[in-house]
């Protein structure tokens, strides 16, 4: 079988955006478009994959730059399709086979469709596929020509004629192309359009007038093929993708229940029989277990939940990793790098950072534990605070297993609480405490008898 190579054009600006950000790297359900359009060209397991740049070149390569093998070519000024396919031609000289073209600002195209793209091209034995659609409402889209059934050419917007325009199968502007007669093709291509620029819709029609085998594929869902010009066009596909995803999701046993304000980005993992509340959002490469229950107004972004786990309302957390069957809120806060342990509790207000908390501990109220190890089956108190920040440095609480940390308590960090100790409520500890042993850190009492009697005696003779 031949080769196959794959290019990606997100050379754009994107103008209609209003933007300073390449168009490719504005966030589709929660990844940048071109990442989504990767992710189907990866799928085909190409030899090479380009990507070609050109308005903020610098920032889309620096997006993509822990992908292994990917290359860059350079398209400035932005002179149209053609143009742009041009530039690729010294990255793929010497190479055969088919190159796919995909465009970086369609990021609902599947890799199923991408396949069968392929698969049609060399099924025909063509010199060029190119995938169609057919819509209501084709504004602003290349429309097909045929005659016979064939296509014989494509027509931009600007340039087709009343009839043309009425023509309602579209040009998804992605292709599958025989490398073998296509640079050569290119070189012929004009610029003589309302646009001024270099088409790559005029190489069909050149491959038509040298009878060379043109083929199409019309996709089955026109809005895999949508593309993103606008920021209404932008929440438009967003909508689609996470509908297809919460679809995809309740499908293989997730309960969702209303999907309509659930936003789940398209790598999450969600196991069977968890069930996700209204206003619940889930970011990132996030993994959800089975038969967990995520309340309303949750945000989980690059976290790992266990089986078994509850969520309760208005938690946020993030990088974090939560174990079978722990609880964690309402209104908890996990912070980068924090590990709850199995059944674990978190409760109402707790915010913890850096900090590995054990299986059966809990921390139910109003607490902060950062850069602490906490054991198994502690009890952290109301109010317990670890302060860990001395104003330069962080330093480390370490609570040993079975430790009880009374409510309102200060832990000076650097500081070790013992096996199985206890620390009185209200204290401020400063040293270790030793295993087993209780520390009280606080002022001693004094009760001063009548006093507040006489205050308000005084009071009344004013």
């Amino acid at each position: 079988m031949s080769e196959l190579h794959v290019v990606i054009l997100a050379a754009g600006q994107g103008t209609r955006m209003k933007s300073s950000l390449p168009k490719a790297l504005h966030q589709v359900a929660g990844e940048p478009m071109v990442e989504h359009v990767l992710r189907s060209a990866t799928a085909l397991t190409p030899a090479t994959t380009t990507v070609v740049v050109g308005y903020g070149a610098g920032a889309l390569q620096a997006q993509l730059a822990d992908r292994p093998g990917l290359q860059f070519a350079l398209q400035v000024p932005q002179g149209g399709t053609a143009h742009a396919l041009q530039r690729v031609e010294p990255l793929l000289a010497g190479q055969s086979g088919t190159l796919v073209l995909l465009s970086g600002d369609v990021p609902l195209l599947r890799a199923e469709t991408a396949r069968l793209l392929l698969a049609t091209h060399r099924g025909a034995g063509a010199a060029a596929t190119v995938l169609t659609a057919v819509v209501e409402q084709p504004y602003g889209y290349g429309r097909i020509i045929r005659s016979a059934g064939k296509i014989v050419g494509i027509v931009e917007e600007r340039d087709a004629s009343p009839t043309q325009r009425r023509e309602c199968e579209i040009n998804s502007g992605i292709y599958a192309f025989d490398l073998a007669p296509l640079f050569d093709a290119l070189r012929t291509v004009a610029a003589g359009n309302a646009q001024g620029e270099y088409y790559l819709t005029d190489v069909v029609a050149a491959y038509t007038r040298r009878r060379l085998p043109v083929e199409t594929l019309i996709v089955k869902d026109p809005r895999e093929v949508r593309g993103v010009n606008t920021r209404s066009e932008l929440s438009e596909v967003s909508t689609i993708m996470r509908q297809n995803k919460n679809a995809e999701l309740m499908a293989a046993g997730v309960t969702i229940v209303d999907p309509a304000t659930t936003y789940i980005d398209e790598q999450v993992e969600v196991g069977q029989d968890t069930v996700i509340h209204p206003g619940v959002l889930i970011q990132g490469r996030s993994k959800i277990g089975s038969s967990c229950e995520i309340h309303a107004s949750v945000r989980i972004s690059d976290s790992e939940i266990g089986d078994g786990v509850t969520v309760n309302n208005f938690c946020l957390i993030l990088d974090s990793h939560v174990a079978d069957g722990a609880a964690v809120g309402p209104f908890a806060h996990l912070r980068s790098a924090t590990r709850i342990g199995q059944h674990a509790t978190i409760g109402n207000f707790v915010e913890l950072k850096k900090t590995t908390f054990g299986a059966g501990s809990k921390a139910s109220h109003l607490s902060y534990l950062g850069d602490a190890t906490i054991g198994v089956n502690v009890n952290v108190g109301a109010g317990t605070i670890t302060c860990n920040y001395d104003g330069q440095k962080k330093h480390p609480t370490v609570i040993e297993d079975g430790a009880f940390i009374g409510s309102d308590s200060q832990l000076i960090a650097p500081v070790r609480v013992g096996k199985g100790a206890y620390v009185g409520a209200g204290s401020s500890i400063t040293e270790d405490v030793p295993a087993g042993a209780l520390a009280v850190g606080r002022g001693r009492q004094t009760n001063i008898e009548g006093w507040a009697d006489r205050k308000k005696a005084e009071r009344a003779k004013t």
